[in-house]
């Protein structure tokens, strides 16, 4: 080997036996924006745990992408290698039906103990999980309450909070030493699990969390963590949504935040910010017991999310379903490999996808795939021995003109997410299908219905300008 290429941190001796398979964590935040990490430079971003691991011993990849915005399609890609379009998996509905691959059944099949504690949004619950994993976990302790669960906190039905989902400091209700909500108690019991693994298999511990999902609210120490005066700017849209697509304008007009002074949105971001050292808290809790417990060395985690959250930026909250700003579609992605993996702990610029996260697992564990899919493994990636990957990333999103079965309305205004999926409802176009191509300098969208976009996105990161119509792109767009 080079001098300078990375070698197995824990090299087997020629003699000894293959290895076991590693243990795995599946750490699965939900709506974390690719940007809100410390070791990025995001200037308010506090996580320290997720900071201290690429420094030692992961691999944080800046440019990673999901190919969905939104929950269920973004989850039935990174967990079948898939692209929504592939098999029709491209709407909160449309779930992984029983006889299509999903990750999960395929290492309960190859000998892995399967822990799921978190939420759904992937495969049909009436349909039980036992195909999926060992165990599912469901909170039996009493915890705090969802602030989903309850109105009050958002004010007059009328005013200019009630669609804003910013609910700020939670106190605690059920326990004074700790804010015991569902996701510390399924982190709770992964670390029941990880303290009684299996004697004969490997495990798997899979934990889709509700954080740092909106509204947006957060418990001390948190909440007063973030330093208000970091916040950085907002992206604000440009005069008219010129150049954006429909849906955006839509929103915006529903959900009255047009108001809302640069105070209040500070307050609604440093919150969300809290939400995210959080979820990175929760995440030190799980690896100090996998180090107490001598489980750390034979163990890979995996930290990303499902898609981003608008937060201010453009004047809107939470997201949209068929646009692909990087806010949505970006997302943290921090691998830490087994010792016995050869790994250059740091930062990797190179485009990859969420899809590429089943291909690493396959070559981690020596499972081989069973399906045609599009995932390729990030090991070279991770011991450093590339910087390259792919030279675009793909995101889709939206519906074709009648297909009310591709929306989520439910029709009641007061529900929270009326103003997004009101206007997703409507036939005149704010739901229509895209698609996003995005390179390491350039975002292009094609919209079957409107406009299409073009972002250069050294010059306009914010991604306001729209120079598609810009004659100076043509080769571009023709390459």
């Amino acid at each position: 080997m080079c001098p300078d290429h990375p070698k197995p941190r824990y090299p087997w001796p020629a003699s000894s036996v293959i290895p076991k398979k590693p243990h795995l964590i599946i750490f699965n935040p939900d709506s974390w924006r690719g940007d809100v990490v410390g070791h990025l430079g995001h200037p308010a971003a506090q996580t320290p745990v997720l900071d201290h691991l690429v420094r030692e011993d992961a691999v944080s990849f800046r440019n990673a992408f999901v190919q969905n915005p939104v929950c269920t399609p973004s989850r039935c890609s990174f967990l079948t290698g898939w692209y929504p379009h592939t098999a029709g998996h491209r709407t909160m509905h449309h779930m992984l039906r029983p006889h299509e691959p999903m990750l999960l059944r395929t290492l309960k099949q190859n000998g892995y103990y399967v822990f799921w504690a978190g939420k759904n949004d992937v495969v049909p619950a009436q349909l039980g999980f036992s195909d999926y994993c060992d165990v599912k976990h469901f909170e039996e302790s009493p915890h705090e309450r969802n602030p989903h669960s309850w109105n009050e906190w958002r004010g007059d039905s009328e005013g200019d909070s009630y669609y804003s989902f910013y609910f700020g400091k939670l106190n605690c209700q059920v326990r004074k030493d700790v804010y015991f909500d569902g996701d510390q108690a399924n982190v709770s019991a992964a670390i029941e699990q990880i303290k009684n693994p299996p004697s004969e298999k490997p495990l798997c511990l899979y934990l889709p969390l509700g954080l740092p999902h909106p509204p947006y609210a957060a418990p001390e120490p948190w909440y007063s963590a973030i330093h208000r005066e970091r916040v950085p700017p907002r992206v604000k849209p440009p005069l008219g949504w010129k150049g954006k697509p429909k849906i955006l304008k839509a929103i915006s007009e529903n959900n009255r935040l047009k108001n809302w002074d640069e105070v209040r949105w500070v307050e609604l971001r440093a919150t969300y910010y809290a939400m995210c050292m959080r979820a990175d808290s929760l995440l030190g809790q799980l690896i100090a017991a996998l180090k107490e417990h001598g489980l750390y060395d034979q163990t890979a985690i995996f930290i990303f999310s499902d898609h981003g959250d608008f937060t201010g930026d453009y004047g809107l909250v939470e997201k949209t379903q068929n646009t692909f700003e990087d806010c949505l579609t970006r997302t943290p992605f921090v691998i830490k490999p087994p010792r016995s993996t050869p790994v250059k702990p740091g930062i990797r610029d190179a485009l990859v996808e969420l899809i590429d996260f089943p291909a690493t697992v396959e070559a981690l564990t020596g499972i081989p795939p069973r399906h045609t899919h599009f995932g390729r493994s990030l090991l070279p990636l991770i011991a450093g021995q590339t910087d390259q990957h792919r030279d675009a990333v793909f995101c889709e999103g939206g519906r074709n003109p009648g297909e009310q079965h591709a929306t989520e309305w439910n029709g009641d205004p007061a529900w929270l997410y009326a103003p997004r999926l009101s206007a997703e409802a409507r036939e005149s176009g704010e739901h229509g299908r895209a698609c996003m191509l995005r390179t390491a300098g350039y975002k292009y969208v094609r919209r079957l219905y409107e406009q299409d976009e073009l972002y250069d996105l050294e010059r306009d990161p914010g991604e306001v300008h729209n120079c598609i119509d810009e004659p100076s792109h043509g080769s571009l767009l023709l390459e």
